[in-house]
């Protein structure tokens, strides 16, 4: 080493966490990038040091706001694979994009650091000369903490130089360029707009920098898990066509999903299917496409179940019970149900892109079953799929609405069968196109191809129920008295979404009743269809879809109503409409011309349809969010249950999601979610929501535990202080209004108490909700 080297290096060590690179070459002080090998042995003492004492801290403080495909610059520190492949300057959330983006799924389109590196996403931690003083240096993740250190917040309780909206521009250095932006964003270490890790957190986080980084290698499964494995992988996986066909239905249905065996309690392991190229008994090979049915270009596919390896964060956590009570109906359904399956379907995109012709030779009844056996899980994929995310991809729904399904054997009739067989082509969905869509010329061809099937739906019911069938509540499946999968609450944030078991709130103004083509169509359009990678015309033609399907859902509702009513009551939900939707709705809503066999007594039929609704499916209701049994006084129970009473204009000034952690005066804490629910004179806009808002009958929605993944404030108060809650928000008006409410109650993000109070919020939902359980998001947390 010349003498040029070691002064450099010398000068470095010396002012080592807070030197300034600019014009100094890595490579000369540190030697050249090359990927590090970085998972110990699982018993050793480097690997069992990051899982006990440094992986708390990242998923804490780190994966709370870098997690999924929304994370800052990807840089997804949920997993060990996620945190060596570091950071990229693309955005996966680009809706202006006019070409299709590759994909950069972790554990999917790239399998080591180095083909990462090839694709552009450059290191957070240290991949020169492994030495304590070039892993700090030059490692990205510990020269932001040493900022933070640094440069702690200011003394403000609302932040000043942060932008912290979702579309922000978003500045993501690599290690070259780092010095320039600690120089013109000095407040902006990690974690970014938050305070700062206490001392003890950041001496563990940078005594594992220094030595290394050194993170665990895959934890093996335990012999019961290896067992249950096994016997999933043995039915999934069974050669005769019959099975195959059954098994590709089941995988195209559960790729999003956390599998989980509830058989052995607890669950400590989630695990997701995928497809393989090699069969059970030999590693998995897994194959890689855009789409889940898209060609796997082998000759046959296997279907594998797969650790996860990732912490569970609350925005992608869709968990699945595997069981032998499931099992069972697995088998009944697409086993020891009476069908053939001459050939397999191919993957050619017209086929495999419409469940109606792939899947045509399962029974409808057996798809039907199988979708509503978890029909929390079937919908929440469309909620927690990556195709919901932003306001664009939810203006398609209103902000609160219960959810209701056909009964299966109520349906499970020849004709019905023949029905949906009949309209394979009328039932084809955008997913067919390719990620780069041109939206405007393929809307009007799929208008055209939704009101023909529309059409035809409406001639079938009509001489279907005037026939002599009843057309009432009996059609409404009831869970069978058992399952609480048959009422479920869609609850929209704005920009995220959330839905629940259980007919949760108030009446709302609007229902949908989903039949099977419909709920099948919907999964196929936004999980296994959508590509959030897509180009701009794939986002939006989706999006304008889903228009078309949600008309259909609120219609089936209408149904049940009085003939003459129907139309008053689905005008008052679209108001001031545009003129192409209103010609939509003529044409299509108008022909079902059958009575209800509904007997009502009042001028209000919506609600007491929603009455009877809702009393006939009381056995299998959800109650869990109800505000009962709190353990607080019976007064200050009430008085919380009034907060989902309070609507008007003032409430335009409160966030989306509030969680707010309550102390008893029996010293037990109860944490609550309040929902901001957006009203609207109609969603038929696609750009211009704004002028379709109508805050007067903006309302709140109070529940016991988490409801949504992205609080946007977080409240404190002792039950003494319920009253003073209740008041204030009844009497809010103004920004000022709201403002002083979080002076009086409010654990900001500039707050010192915001990570002791992250982690109780954390601690609690555990506790309370342990197989829903996932890490809060922050990336919507406000800064008022």
């Amino acid at each position: 080493m010349n003498l040029k080297k070691i002064f450099i290096l010398a000068f470095v060590s010396v002012f080592s966490g807070c030197a300034v690179y600019a014009g100094l070459n890595f490579d000369e002080l540190f030697g050249e990038q090359q990927v590090r090998n970085r998972q110990a042995p699982i018993l050793s003492a480097q690997a069992q040091h990051f899982i006990d004492e440094v992986k708390p801290i990242i998923n804490n403080r780190c994966v709370v706001c870098h997690a999924c495909y929304d994370a800052p610059c990807q840089l997804k520190m949920s997993s060990v694979e996620g945190i060596d492949r570091g950071a990229s300057k693309a955005l996966v959330y680009q809706g202006t994009r006019l070409t299709a983006s590759a994909p950069t799924r972790l554990f999917e389109d790239a399998l080591t650091t180095q083909e990462w590196r090839d694709a552009d996403f450059h290191p957070v931690l240290n991949e020169r000369m492994q030495n304590s003083t070039a892993n700090l240096d030059a490692g990205l993740i510990s020269r932001m903490l040493i900022q933070k250190e640094n440069h702690p917040l200011p003394d403000q309780k609302q932040l000043e130089g942060f932008d912290f909206s979702t579309n922000r521009d978003q500045r993501c250095p690599t290690i070259e360029e780092y010095a320039q932006y600690e120089k013109d964003y000095p407040t902006w270490g990690m974690p970014y707009g938050m305070p700062n890790l206490d001392k003890t957190e950041y001496a563990t986080l940078m005594s594992w920098l220094e030595n290394g980084a050194l993170m665990n290698e895959h934890i093996p499964l335990n012999d019961a898990e290896k067992r249950l494995v096994n016997v999933y992988e043995s039915f999934l996986n069974k050669s005769s066509n019959k099975s195959q066909v059954s098994a590709r239905y089941i995988y195209e249905h559960l790729f999003l999903s956390h599998v989980y065996f509830s058989d052995l309690g607890q669950p400590t392991r989630f695990f997701s299917i995928v497809r393989s190229a090699t069969p059970p008994g030999e590693a998995v090979q897994r194959i890689t496409t855009r789409r889940p049915y898209d060609d796997p270009k082998v000759a046959r596919v296997y279907y594998r179940l797969i650790p996860e390896q990732g912490t569970i964060v609350d925005k992608t956590h869709m968990p699945f019970a595997l069981n032998k009570e499931r099992l069972q109906k697995w088998n009944t359904w697409f086993v020891d149900a009476n069908y053939q399956v001459k050939q397999l379907p191919s993957y050619d995109i017209d086929v495999a892109a419409n469940p109606m012709t792939s899947f045509e030779a399962i029974p409808v009844n057996s798809r039907f079953h199988f979708m509503l056996d978890n029909a929390q899980n079937t919908i929440m994929a469309f909620i927690k799929g990556p195709v919901c995310r932003g306001q664009l991809a939810l203006n398609v729904i209103n902000d609160r609405f219960w959810v209701f399904f056909i009964d299966p054997d109520k349906a499970d009739l020849p004709e019905i069968n023949a029905f949906y067989a009949s309209q394979k082509k009328n039932l084809k969905l955008p997913s067919e196109l390719k990620s780069n869509t041109v939206p405007a010329t393929n809307w009007v061809r799929y208008s055209k191809q939704q009101a023909r099937y529309l059409n035809a739906k409406s001639d079938f019911t009509n001489q279907w129920f005037a026939s002599g069938v009843n057309l009432d509540t009996g059609i409404i499946w009831d869970g069978n008295g058992i399952n609480r999968n048959a009422a479920l609450t869609i609850f929209r944030h704005f920009d995220s979404a959330s839905v629940v078991q259980g007919l949760v709130g108030p009446q709302p103004k609007t229902a949908w009743v989903l039949d099977y083509a419909l709920l099948e169509r919907i999964h196929y359009l936004l999980v296994a269809g959508f590509d959030v990678y897509g180009n701009f015309g794939h986002q939006l033609i989706t999006r304008m879809f889903m228009d078309f399907l949600r008309l259909e859902g609120e219609s089936n509702f209408l149904t049940l109503l009085p003939k003459d009513f129907r139309h008053i009551e689905h005008s008052s939900w679209y108001q001031n409409q545009s003129v192409q939707l209103s010609d939509f709705l003529q044409r299509n809503i108008a022909p079902f011309e059958q009575p209800t066999s509904v007997i009502y007594k009042t001028d209000d039929p919506k609600r007491e349809l929603l009455h009877m609704l809702k009393d006939k499916l009381a056995p299998v209701l959800d109650n869990r969010f109800d505000i009962v049994e709190t353990g607080f006084g019976k007064k200050n129970e009430a008085l919380l249950n009034q907060v989902s009473l309070i609507r008007g204009e003032g409430l335009r000034h409160v966030p989306q999601l509030v969680m707010i952690m309550i102390e008893g005066k029996n010293g037990e804490e109860q944490l609550f979610t309040m929902i901001h629910n957006n009203a609207h004179s109609n969603i038929s806009s696609l750009f211009d929501e704004e002028s379709n808002r109508d805050y007067a009958n903006d309302d709140l929605t109070l529940v016991r535990g988490v409801l949504g993944s992205y609080p946007e404030a977080y409240l404190s108060l002792t039950e003494n202080e319920i009253p003073n809650l209740v008041k204030t928000l009844q009497n809010l008006t103004t920004e000022e209004d709201y403002v002083a409410l979080l002076d009086k109650f409010a654990v900001r993000r500039s707050s010192p108490e915001f990570w002791p109070f992250s982690d109780r919020v954390h601690r609690w939902y555990q506790k309370d909700q342990p197989i829903e359980f996932g890490l809060l998001d922050y990336n919507r947390f406000e800064n008022r």
